[in-house]
């Protein structure tokens, strides 16, 4: 399509799009961004549409599923402030993240199978290649890459494992903490 008959297009119909979209949505912001949102739509998928009398149409069904798939989204996915669910949020130190996140990970590779545990180890430890661990293992370098995979699968189910466990000892200690600021 060219710029002069997309210009058209949006002159023609943008007013009138606008006030539909202000009538679904009742915010001036949200309007607009409907709005550019179905011209941008328009941009990268009106050359699709064989009949050109059928724009009008095409345009105001598009807004029309945009504004029911941005409802659908924050029903999904409600937005909160972050100063409405501060007091909700744990409070952790910087530090303790990184040291949950590096110890964490070491505990739970001490307990992958041994089979899987050499190769991850020489991989992410030591910056061996696959032609070095295969080596050094003296096992196929399609061996190292099946023993790999096996064993990053078992390493995220037991860090996310730990981790999850951490975090609610973690969270719990805060508890306990505000509970006890809040009595004294």
């Amino acid at each position: 399509m060219e710029n002069a008959e997309f210009e058209q297009l949006v002159n023609q119909y943008y007013e009138a799009l606008y006030r539909f979209a202000l009538s679904l949505t009742r915010s001036e912001a949200a309007s607009c961004d409907l709005t550019q949102q179905t011209f941008y739509l328009w941009a990268a998928k009106g050359h699709q549409l064989r009949d050109r009398t059928k724009a009008k149409s095409w345009l105001f069904t598009t807004l029309h599923r945009e504004f029911l798939g941005s409802k659908r989204r924050e029903t999904r996915f409600p937005h909160h402030e972050m100063k409405e669910v501060d007091h909700e949020l744990p409070t952790v130190l910087p530090t303790v993240v990184n040291d949950l996140d590096g110890s964490t990970v070491m505990e739970s590779l001490l307990l992958v199978d041994e089979l899987y545990r050499a190769p991850l180890m020489l991989f992410y430890l030591e910056d061996f290649s696959y032609q070095e661990i295969a080596e050094q293992l003296e096992i196929p370098i399609g061996t190292v890459m099946s023993r790999l995979n096996r064993g990053k699968a078992q390493l995220r189910q037991l860090v996310a494992g730990a981790s999850q466990s951490k975090s609610e000892k973690i969270i719990s200690l805060n508890d306990t903490r505000k509970e006890a600021k809040s009595r004294g």
